[in-house]
């Protein structure tokens, strides 16, 4: 029997496990090339870093897209790998891998793919031409797939992705987003003709206040928002009008069913891994606080309207609380500050070193380190956890992964909102 050999080593676990999640991943590259995009000049030394970490994961997704007509999507069966708390050295779960095809259509985690891959090589066109090409016309190709063969990943492959990454608001607004990107990317009229055309059959004005790996709404709206407020792209109007209502949405005050204040001011969202939203959110309304202020315009939202300058200290404000200035004086980032959670759901972070502990720990050998209440002993420094819940509260404690793991799509934005911060303290 003929047997299709595949590379798929690189590319990133999602958070604490030892899983490859293609479409968490591809995000993530989308939002770390977006905040290079958008603030690698405030990154001095760090931008070469933060370039290193996209091409990271570029070279695992032009592997996972080798094969036309093919996406590999997953490395990894999640439920052997979650019954296990171990290192990734020990690693004997199943290594399954999951792709989607023609016949098992995956339009959204085709449609990211296909979006970090063009907003990858944006960030590489000055920086080596001959990757960027590679990057933006396999994006091309992968998003014609995707917008070709349409369908829901978690249709295709529901038992392998659900519930972890399953697809809950539906693949329309990835094919949106992968053509935002790729109109930026490649300036051809085909996208801006897709985006025009697709923009009501594929529902861009829905829930616009959300933004995270499974829904792209408010940053297909603020990133198509910039050509507008540029004065260069009138038949994008309705896109900036979401935007707006966005923006208004966040704004402490007005109420909105969808998002909520602690008590201590960090935004609230329903649904486990808080900070993932904080830090997307934030994200955009700085981006959006930028586009504001070079088109010297601010967002009309009914009796009160908000400036560029506002949007900028609302998203400071939620980097400060992450970053400790909240009622527990916790920062949510590992290593920084005088306190910050100890015991992350983490396998690599909570278990000891090979260099300290050479023997092998077994699957379920490693559930006594999983249960201790001892502080890990690995600092994954800068890492990110999912937070505190809507009272403020913390439990730094490993079996509440909603509030003690990270995530890589975390981080990502809060990248670029740290380098403008750091250069407008």
């Amino acid at each position: 029997m003929f047997r299709f050999q595949v590379d798929l080593t690189g590319g990133y676990y999602d958070a604490g496990d030892n899983v490859k999640f293609g479409f968490p991943m591809a995000f993530t590259t989308t939002l770390l090339a977006w905040s290079i995009i958008d603030f690698g000049r405030n990154m001095g030394p760090e931008l070469k870093n933060a370039v290193k970490a996209v091409k990271w994961s570029t070279d695992y997704l032009l592997k996972a897209t080798a094969k036309p007509g093919v996406v590999y999507v997953q490395v990894g069966d999640a439920y052997s790998d979650h019954s296990c708390w171990e290192r990734p050295e020990d690693m004997d779960t199943l290594r399954t891998v999951y792709k989607i095809d023609n016949s098992h259509p995956g339009s959204d985690v085709a449609g990211e793919t296909a979006a970090a891959l063009a907003a990858a090589s944006i960030v590489f066109r000055s920086r080596d031409p001959a990757y960027s090409r590679l990057l933006l016309n396999r994006a091309v190709r992968v998003f014609n797939f995707a917008d070709k063969h349409r369908g829901a990943y978690s249709g295709s492959l529901h038992a392998a992705v659900c519930p972890f990454y399953c697809d809950v608001n539906g693949y329309q607004d990835e094919l949106l987003w992968g053509a935002a990107w790729l109109h930026k990317a490649s300036r051809k009229r085909v996208y801006r003709e897709y985006i025009v055309k697709n923009e009501v059959i594929l529902r861009a004005g829905d829930t616009i206040n959300e933004f995270g790996w499974d829904n792209k709404h408010a940053g297909i709206n603020v990133l198509i928002s910039k050509e507008v407020l540029m004065g260069k792209a009138d038949y994008f109007e309705s896109f900036k009008q979401n935007a707006d209502g966005f923006i208004c949405s966040l704004l402490p005050g007005i109420s909105h069913p969808q998002v909520q204040y602690s008590p201590g001011g960090l935004i609230f969202k329903a649904g486990g891994s808080n900070m993932q939203h904080v830090t997307s959110l934030s994200f955009l309304l700085l981006a959006y606080s930028n586009y504001l202020s070079h088109a010297n315009k601010v967002v009309p939202c009914g009796e009160r309207s908000a400036s560029a300058a506002l949007l900028k200290q609302l998203a400071k404000r939620q980097v400060d609380y992450i970053l400790g200035d909240n009622p527990l004086g916790m920062s949510y980032m590992v290593g920084y500050g005088a306190r910050f959670p100890q015991r992350i759901h983490h396998r690599a972070s909570s278990l000891p070193s090979v260099g300290a502990h050479p023997d092998r720990i077994g699957c379920k050998a490693g559930s006594s380190y999983y249960l201790s209440p001892n502080p890990n002993p690995n600092l994954l420094v800068g890492a990110v956890v999912g937070g505190p819940n809507v009272s403020d509260a913390f439990p730094d404690s490993r079996p509440y992964f909603q509030e003690s793991e990270p995530t890589t799509y975390i981080n990502a934005p809060l990248v670029g909102l740290l380098a403008y911060l750091s250069a407008h303290p």
